[in-house]
């Protein structure tokens, strides 16, 4: 089988010629482990997807995540001078007067002309003026919104509120990459997009405080989500991830997590169930999710993403597989922090060995850490994750 068709295989419940292996790294992770520029690899679309492929091919994944969008090849138009900071990496300023700090290891961020960060005081939301918030855009979140560094006002809803180089880097990976790798868009989710925009302690208590306000603004992204994913739907990829990192019970309780969660995470899935009815959609949540996988499930999506085990999380994979069963394929469960960051090779690939016991057989499980491979992750112990993998197969055979 080839990648591509292995992955295909394994998120569609079956039983592929291997388990498939496919990490989602920082983009921190592609700041320190390719030789390509960090200024370059956030704010041009070629670059990243270069990024993506090179390190796809160094670490034998049979996939990629694309999660960053495409980019205006016209930034650097905007760009007024690079300075320079002990330790703290490089500053863009920008004509309009903003300013993007660039680290070496972590993502960019924007801020404004006063030094301030851009969030929205919910008070201010008028949710008919909403669409979608891309909290990576190079603008950073804008309110209304706007594509870019000086980029005009997006009015229009459907299709046309998204800039024409929005699937650009996604295009430039497909190409890359050539036809056997599978490909993964992103999504974030209407609740990620509400914290965002609000900033995530005032969007925690806007829930409490402004229910009503906070599920109008909901209601209004999942809108655009689901036309985002249509879009996808029409280009040549093989999954969409929907990226919801913070509704675990570290963040919000079940009764919320049925609240403001689940309606508009199966809003999105419908949306690209309508354009696409065969293309595998699936769920990303960090940390303690052990307590609403069912609910996760219930979305109607294909998969799950992550399952953080203790300490970082709450899933035990074997607990996992027994609530969901082959309802759904899963990815994930090697510890990102302790496992891969701060272990050895050889607890990597005895983490891996013991994931691949315990998920592979049946089919339906992807190998990879469970939330993103840290920036400062040594090369070492993700290619042992892909060893791991190699003598399981070998002993399968």
């Amino acid at each position: 089988m080839t990648s591509r068709e292995r992955m295909a295989e394994a998120m569609a419940k079956g039983e592929p010629d291997r388990p498939p292996f496919m990490c989602q790294l920082s983009l921190g992770h592609y700041f320190l482990n390719t030789e390509l520029d960090e200024i370059e690899i956030w704010h041009d679309s070629d670059t990243f997807a270069e990024a993506l492929v090179t390190l796809q091919r160094r670490y034998g994944f049979d996939g990629i995540l694309v999660n960053l969008p495409g980019r205006d090849s016209a930034w650097r138009d905007q760009v007024e001078k690079i300075e320079s900071g002990p330790g703290t990496g490089r500053t863009i300023r920008w004509k309009d007067g903003t300013s993007t700090v660039v680290p070496p290891d972590d993502n960019p961020h924007v801020v404004s002309a006063a030094g301030e960060a851009r969030i929205v005081p919910v008070e201010l939301v008028d949710p008919e003026e909403l669409f979608y918030v891309e909290p990576h855009d190079l603008s950073g979140v804008t309110y209304p919104y706007s594509w870019g560094i000086a980029g005009g006002r997006a009015e229009p809803g459907g299709p046309g509120f998204f800039p024409p180089w929005h699937l650009n880097t996604l295009r430039r990976v497909r190409s890359l990459a050539g036809p056997d790798v599978s490909v993964h868009a992103e999504i974030f989710s209407p609740f990620t997009q509400l914290m965002e925009l609000l900033g995530y302690t005032e969007g925690l208590v806007s829930l409490l405080l402004d229910q009503g306000k906070c599920l109008a603004i909901l209601e209004r992204l999942a809108e655009e989500a689901a036309c985002l994913g249509g879009m996808y739907a029409g280009e040549d990829i093989d999954a969409v991830l929907i990226s919801s990192a913070f509704v675990g019970a570290g963040f919000i309780p079940i009764d919320h997590y049925r609240t403001f969660e689940m309606p508009f995470v199966k809003r999105i899935v419908q949306g690209i169930r309508a354009a696409s009815p065969d293309l595998p959609v699936y769920l990303h949540t960090c940390g303690s999710i052990g307590d609403r996988l069912d609910l996760m499930e219930a979305t109607g999506v294909d998969g799950i993403d992550t399952l953080d085990p203790p300490p970082l999380g709450t899933v035990e994979l074997a607990e996992a597989l027994r609530i969901l069963g082959k309802l759904l394929f899963i990815k994930g469960n090697v510890d990102p922090v302790h496992t891969v960051l701060n272990g050895t090779p050889e607890l990597v690939r005895e983490a891996a060995r013991e994931r691949l016991r315990l998920a592979a057989p049946g089919g339906a499980y992807i190998l990879s850490t469970a939330c993103s491979v840290p920036p400062e992750a040594p090369r070492e112990n993700i290619l042992a994750m892909g060893e791991a993998l190699s003598d399981f197969t070998r002993t399968r055979m």
